[in-house]
């Protein structure tokens, strides 16, 4: 039986559904990420599981204990669970033991476990140098690290996270994605984790739930959502890539008009109106040369943009059709604007989506 079971949930705020019948089972000891852009009802779905609001229909079990549905919901401070919000939320005169040892305070342990627990997850977290500071004189990434260690050493059943790392700056984030990946490696807690962040999602994530206008798109393992797509939505959100649309001739290849038919090596094909055609940004095939034979899934274009970013050139070409491809090419694949280069869509890496 799964730990976390949500089914059938429902949450409208007036005539708005923001979530809608959304059914989702999360294994014991998973780190799962509710992805998605802004409005998408996934911080609304995590506020439904902490207890903070109350669905309209649906329920939400842990561990086989109904915890919320329509008219009866289980308190916030009777789940079992830690939840770290976008701020940080310290007590601004508490040190930061005092910050990770307050929870364990209001549980009455005493005094000797409560320095043993803390003391662990101080050292877990990396923060026993600094467990006699105050929250004004860290870093941001140090207070994160101290709310982590204060949701985590009262041992929950589940950790809740909202965007906890979005007040931090990039070289911050990156450092933080692989400080809570490596803590649940270490401690294993059954995790759902709110981001509209990719690259937070692909690093941290067991499973990743898309989610848009309040249901879930597709649910899966980073490489699943990467590599295979079910919409042009998920194809779109997860990882650049170019979109094509086109009429299915019954077998593996789509006609997008203007010259350009792409053989596809993957995915589902819309039977009736059209089909979309996914190819990620890197996988295309740049040649400034026209090639010897010109087959399927090779069209030339004009160069409209260049950019030169070190480890790689990043290229807008425009197509015969008006289309704007976006390629990422390594940097000795050298052309200016306004030149004719070609285009190669290798049939491997395209990938037919039926909606």
């Amino acid at each position: 039986m799964s730990f976390v079971e949500l089914t059938g949930l429902t949450k409208n705020y007036g005539s708005l559904a923001v979530v809608k019948n959304l059914s989702l089972s999360i294994d014991k000891g998973l780190l799962v990420c509710l992805l998605g852009p802004s409005g998408c009802g996934k911080t609304t779905t995590l506020r439904l599981i902490a207890g903070f609001l109350e669905p309209d229909a649906g329920e939400i079990r842990i561990g086989g204990r109904r915890i919320s549905a329509p008219g009866e919901s289980v308190a916030p401070e009777r789940r079992n669970m830690s939840m770290i919000f976008q701020s940080y939320a310290l007590w601004p005169h508490m040190t930061v033991f005092e910050n990770i040892a307050y929870g364990l305070r209001l549980r009455g342990l005493p005094r000797s476990d409560i320095q043993q627990r803390a003391d662990t997850i101080l050292a877990a977290t990396k923060l026993t140098a600094l467990a006699q500071r105050y929250p004004g004189e860290l870093s941001g990434g140090q207070q994160q690290r101290v709310s982590l260690a204060r949701a985590l050493v009262i041992e929950p059943e589940t950790l809740l996270l909202d965007e906890p790392l979005s007040n931090l700056d990039a070289n911050l984030r990156e450092e933080m994605r692989f400080e809570i990946r490596r803590l649940h490696d270490k401690y294993r807690y059954t995790t759902v984790y709110v981001t509209h962040d990719q690259a937070e999602a692909m690093t941290t994530a067991n499973l990743i739930v898309v989610m848009n206008q309040g249901v879930i798109e597709q649910a899966g393992t980073p490489e699943d959502i990467y590599q295979r797509p079910r919409s042009e939505f998920v194809a779109r959100f997860i990882g650049g890539t170019n979109i094509f649309k086109g009429q299915w001739d019954g077998a593996d290849t789509v006609d997008c008009g203007h010259g350009l038919i792409l053989r596809c090596g993957s995915g589902d094909f819309a039977p009736k109106g059209e089909t979309s055609v996914s190819i990620r940004h890197h996988d295309i095939r740049f040649a400034s040369a026209r090639p010897d034979v010109i087959e399927n899934n090779w069209i030339s274009g004009t160069v409209t943009r260049q950019v030169y970013l070190g480890s790689h050139r990043d290229y807008l070409v425009t197509l015969p059709g008006g289309e704007t491809v976006r390629t990422i090419t390594p940097v000795d694949a050298a052309a200016t604007e306004g030149q004719t280069v070609w285009l190669h869509f290798p049939p491997q890496h395209c990938r037919a989506l039926a909606h």
